[in-house]
């Protein structure tokens, strides 16, 4: 059966009907979703309920796993990260893991636990909104390079158990990456030029502290004019699978003390290149420093 794609705004996103992403899919199948995936940068697949083992396999079929830097992964899992509300919500604009060289290149999100009223998350096409900039600004974003940090506290839900925060911002901050990326990179496979922001972002190189949060908010407000977004009202069992290259995203903290549970799973991304050819550049732990890879998908390369 042919898949069934949908536009859901203007700019970023489809809804994909007709396929069931927990069963073996044919490869003219998926290729068709990977391409859609390249055109729309984030797709959606209502009623999908995947077990953890199902979206792990279903995720390698794009690549290989990487586990999250910092944050263990869930239990019974290879590289399935739980983002549970009562312990973290990533309330602020971000691309995935952009604090290493190589940020992954897709992720995979399952909704697990949804809140009966919000909740939703966003997406924004950061290569619109380098195209949308007018020539000057162009010019002045080919140029910079910007360090990216995982010292960042992601926001505190207000209701969170003050034991259970405090354990995921130590873990999550237990070892400091540091990175330098171009503002404008190359998409490796579509070959558009995409600007690289978000929360990690943590100065300009070669700018001031307060030039570069000037910096920061003038592209940064580009990407995530409404006009430029996509939003998503979750249901249970969703999955939504974005381009991490051309996207950012935020999860809207607006359904107070309801719990909601996602889990992620990432792929193995290559090191992103700027328009001059100069690649991303690790700073810490050490220059070479990438995404680590899952054991289990270490032991496939090793195959």
């Amino acid at each position: 059966m042919a898949l069934s794609i949908h536009p859901v705004a203007g700019r970023i996103g489809a809804q994909i009907d007709n396929v069931q992403l927990s069963g073996d899919l044919p490869r003219e199948t998926f290729e068709q979703i990977h391409q859609a995936l390249l055109q729309h940068k984030v797709l959606f697949f209502r009623g999908q309920h995947l077990t953890d083992e199902q979206q792990e396999r279903f995720s390698r079929l794009f690549g290989d796993q990487v586990p999250h830097p910092t944050v263990r992964s869930a239990n019974n899992s290879t590289a399935l990260l739980n983002l549970d509300a009562k312990e973290s919500r990533a309330n602020s604009w971000h691309t995935d893991v952009t604090f290493v060289a190589n940020p992954p290149k897709v992720s995979i999100l399952r909704g697990v636990v949804i809140p009966p009223y919000g909740g939703d998350t966003v997406w924004a096409n950061t290569a619109t909104a380098y195209d949308d900039l007018p020539a000057p600004l162009r010019q002045l974003a080919d140029s910079l390079r910007a360090v990216h940090s995982n010292l960042y506290d992601y926001a505190a839900p207000r209701h969170a158990a003050e034991a259970a925060l405090k354990r995921y911002r130590e873990e999550f901050t237990a070892l400091e990456y540091e990175t330098e990326h171009p503002l404008v990179h190359v998409h490796p496979e579509t070959g558009e030029r995409a600007l690289v922001l978000g929360h990690f972002v943590k100065h300009f190189v070669g700018v001031t502290p307060n030039d570069s949060r000037q910096l920061f908010r003038l592209f940064h407000d580009r990407i995530t004019d409404v006009n430029n977004t996509v939003r998503w009202r979750w249901q249970e069992g969703d999955v939504a699978i974005w381009d991490n290259r051309a996207t950012q995203h935020i999860a809207v903290n607006d359904y107070g003390t309801a719990e909601r549970i996602v889990r992620r799973t990432t792929i193995d991304g290559d090191i992103l290149h700027g328009i001059d050819g100069q690649p991303s550049r690790a700073i810490k732990p050490t220059a070479q420093t990438l995404s680590p890879r899952s054991e289990a998908d270490k032991t496939h390369l090793a195959a």
